[in-house]
Parts: structure tokens; sequence; C-alpha cells
């Protein structure tokens, strides 16, 4: 070979078709690993099988006003369990929502009442009243640190306390007074407890507010900054403030959120029935802790959806009302209660594992 003769340059061959390896930390999920990743899927699919299984056992559960109860008791659980679950994600409890609900009631009833006020009055300083007792309740967690369960479960006791002592106090009675014929109660039951018809079925107009503040709360979580706080202070507070994220304010308004939350369903129960039981409330706490963790929000925060919840009512409902309509003993619905809390907290940790296992 001369030296003017050039090498000729290398064939190389194309890469054999065919799928490519992917190794463990490439490989794609299956899509119902990617279905059950989502924390709503277990408690729809939860919910389905509630369903069919009382509108087969209950003839009386299959007609329009049975579900339009159903869909009464299940919004009235589940505005308050959306709050609830939102601070859930944020990796908190309140264990004094329940009696919150009962202390707005009773503060708007009595401040109409007895200084003979137009309810929205009475209205409006029990909005205050609630959202300062949820600021308490974050602000004393922030500043000392405590755990939410002793934060709350202090306020809790406080309020049950300061419920029945005041009303007796002001009223001389265990409940207040009827408040139906005083100025702007017409007005106030049309916002917060009026009916409405559809196809000769009357529903209740909390059902519309549930599906609103629902709605809400999901475009909130998944397309706000103040989403992804929520997210991020409820899995790592302290890399979530590395990263700029204010945890305070992200927690303290979170508990705002239940006190407006039992805000709104006190008004509701005030001008449902036109006065208060200052002994009410106890135990419903726990109602919507369950709701929100059937619905699949994480005890250990971090974890969680707005629909899930939704869900989550929907079957207390069912259940609370399919009891009945099946004809049996009321009293097993704590039974179900602790099998599907016991049930969907172990389907939830399960499903965990497997979204995150590659």
């Amino acid at each position: 070979m001369t030296m003017s003769q050039q090498a000729a340059p290398a064939v190389t061959s194309p890469p054999a078709s065919g799928p490519k390896e992917r190794d463990g930390r490439t490989a794609q999920r299956s899509l119902v690993l990617r279905l059950l990743a989502r924390p709503e899927v277990g408690v729809f699919l939860g919910a389905v099988a509630v369903f069919v299984f009382f509108f087969a056992m209950a003839p009386t559960f299959r007609s329009g006003s049975a579900m339009a109860t159903v869909l009464y008791q299940s919004s009235t659980i589940g505005i308050m369990a959306l709050p609830v679950a939102l601070l859930m994600i944020g990796g908190e409890f309140d264990l004094s929502a329940g009696v919150a609900v009962i202390t707005s009631a009773l503060t708007a009833s009595m401040v109409s009442f007895q200084l003979t006020m137009n309810v929205w009055v009475g209205v409006i300083v029990a909005l205050v009243v609630s959202l300062a007792v949820g600021a308490f309740n974050g602000w004393m967690m922030v500043r000392t640190g405590l755990p939410s369960f002793l934060v709350t479960l202090g306020t809790f006791l406080g309020l049950q306390g300061i419920n029945l002592a005041v009303t007796k106090l002001i009223t001389g009675n265990v409940a207040t007074d009827d408040i139906s014929d005083m100025d702007g109660f017409g007005q106030a039951k049309a916002v917060f407890s009026s009916s409405f018809t559809v196809g000769g079925v009357q529903f209740k107009v909390t059902v519309l507010w549930w599906l609103f503040f629902a709605a809400l709360a999901t475009w909130v979580l998944l397309r706000t900054k103040y989403g992804n706080w929520i997210f991020a202070v409820g899995g790592n507070k302290d890399s979530a403030r590395a990263v700029g994220v204010p945890v305070k304010f992200t927690k303290i308004s979170l508990f705002m959120l239940v006190g407006f939350g039992a805000w709104f369903v006190g008004m509701h129960q005030l001008f449902s029935f036109n006065t208060v039981q200052s002994g009410e409330g106890v135990g419903q706490e726990l109602i919507y802790i369950a709701a929100a963790v059937i619905g699949g929000c994480l005890l250990t925060g971090g974890y969680g959806s707005a629909i899930g919840p939704v869900f989550g009512a929907f079957m207390f409902g069912m259940v609370s009302q399919g009891i009945v309509y099946a004809g049996w003993n009321p009293d097993w619905f704590k039974a179900f209660l602790g099998v599907m809390l016991l049930g969907a907290t172990l389907i939830n940790l399960w499903v965990q594992k497997s979204a995150t296992r590659r």
C-alpha cells in the first residue's frame, strides 16, 4: 500500500433492533401500579362495593329520596373531612374539629339572640371565633413544638367545657333559644340550609357546597404553590424549610381552614334546627379523620388528595343510612366504622409500598 492511499473508513453495523433493556432504575411501572399510586383509587373501589352491597340488600336504598338522604349525610361529614384531610396531608391532626362546629353554632346563636341583632352579625362573629380557634391551635403547635395531637386534645376539652358552661350561664339551659323569627334568618337559611329539587327529589344545598369545596381543594392541591407547600411540610418540614417553604404560615393556615369548615357546618346545623344543643359534637372529629384516612390520606402526612375524602364521606353516608334501610340494628354502624378504618389503613399501607416498589 502506498502512502498516497487512504485507509477505508471503518464500517459499523447498525444496532440490532428489538426491545431495549432497562435496568431497575429506569423500568417503568405498570399502568395498574400507577393507578394504585393515586390515593383516591382504593376508596373509590370501596365505595362502589358498598353501594352495590346495599343496593342489593336494601330495596329502599334504591329510591331517589334515599339517595338524597345519603348524599346529605355524606355532605355534612364531607365538608369537614376536606380541611381535615388537607391538614393531615400537611402532617397534623385536629381533635377539636367536632366540638368546634358546636362552638361556632353556639356563638352565632347567642350573639344574635341575646344581643337582639341581625343573625348575620352572629354569623360573622362565629366566623371570627372559628378562625381564631384554628389560629390558636396552629400557633400553639409551631410555637411550643408540641404534637398537634396534644395541643388539639387540650382545645377539645376546653371547648367542650366552654360550650356547656357558657350556654348554661347565658341561656339558663343546655340549648340555645330559637332564632327562626329573627332578622336575616331566612337569608342565612337559604345560604346554609336550603333545599332544591331535581327530578321530583329534594336535595340539601350542602351537597352542592360539598362538591364545590372538593373541586376548590383539588385545584389548590394540584395547581397552586400553596398546594405544593402542603405536601412539602407534610413530607419533611425541615427539608421544606430549607428550600424556602413558609412552614409556620402553612401549618397555621391549615388549622384555620379547619376552623372555616367548622364554622360552615356549624351554620348549617344552626339554620337547619334553629337551636343548638351545647353538648353535641363529641366524637365527630373521629368521623372526620376516619373519612380522610379511608380517603387515602396517610397518618404520617405528605400523601393524599381532596377527592379521596369525598368518597370516604360518601361511604360513611351509605353505611349509616344503608344499615337503617336494610332494617339492621344501627348500633352496628360503629362496628362497620372500625372495620372500614382498619381496612383502609392496611390498603393505604399496601398501596404506598406498591407505588414505591421498583
